[in-house]
């Protein structure tokens, strides 16, 4: 089954980083947040990606172009009769499609663009800017036992403040921090997703997050896999700094590798 990642928007709310680079490749430890998303889908056996490209995707393209080399040992013999040499290497067992998806193309134009890279069989979906410790394999048979035309995981993000618990007299027994929102379940990306969603994708215009998705829930095609761990985002520069604490601790929740 091929995973498909979203690496085309603009990235505008981390503009502090975006404006040199699309946002799927601001780094988390030392890796792009892409990195880390297609780590998390190797750990469970799927190494065939294909990523949309749109903003700054030449990024992109060169990471993978180079990306061999930078993850080996390598000699460079400088004299008349230029040589490298590969020594040991650590790269990993990818087939990545790269695909212009365009600039302004929105997200279900963008999944309509890479339809003849998935042809006619099921696929995974996810955000090229978020992070999870999902278990794909669940997610996948949660998918198949349903039936459904699309599964899309939900999750209960974290409030951004954390909150007093009152007594009926206003008395504070104590703090929780960071509580679960208001209760409401949200999309979190990792979809898993048969090919006549396709069918439901307009054009470019099409933004897969409205009508395709209101539409599949209308009709009964759309369940939801409910993620109760740990799952984030990375849409500012306080969320980026939290995800590289979280690494340089040692306490990633989504490196399951």
């Amino acid at each position: 089954m091929k995973v498909v990642i979203l690496a085309g928007g603009f990235g505008t709310r981390i503009s502090e980083e975006s404006h040199l680079k699309p946002k799927p490749m601001i780094e988390i430890g030392g890796r792009p947040i892409l990195w880390h998303i297609m780590k998390t889908y190797s750990f469970y056996g799927y190494n065939d990606f294909i990523i949309c490209l749109g903003y700054k995707g030449y990024h992109i393209k060169e990471y993978f172009e180079h990306y061999f080399l930078h993850e080996s040992d390598v000699t460079f013999n400088f004299g008349m009769q230029s040589e490298r040499v590969i020594h040991e290497h650590s790269a990993e067992p990818w087939r990545v499609t790269l695909v212009n998806t365009g600039l302004e193309t929105m997200t279900g134009g963008r999944v309509k663009k890479i339809q003849k890279y998935v042809g006619n069989e099921p696929f995974m979906l996810t955000y090229g800017d978020g992070v999870a410790d999902v278990n794909v394999n669940d997610l996948v048979s949660y998918h198949q036992k349903n039936r459904k035309l699309a599964t899309v995981t939900a999750i209960q993000p974290s409030g951004r403040f954390g909150s007093l618990d009152l007594s009926p007299t206003n008395q504070v027994l104590g703090f929780e921090e960071k509580p679960k929102g208001d209760g409401s379940w949200i999309n979190g990306g990792f979809f898993v997703l048969e090919p006549g969603v396709f069918d439901y994708i307009e054009g470019d215009q099409s933004v897969f997050e409205e009508a395709p998705l209101e539409n599949l829930a209308k009709n009964g095609q759309l369940t939801a896999f409910k993620h109760q761990k740990f799952w984030q985002p990375m849409d500012s520069m306080r969320d980026k700094n939290k995800l590289n604490e979280l690494w340089d601790a040692g306490k990633a929740p989504w490196k399951v590798w």
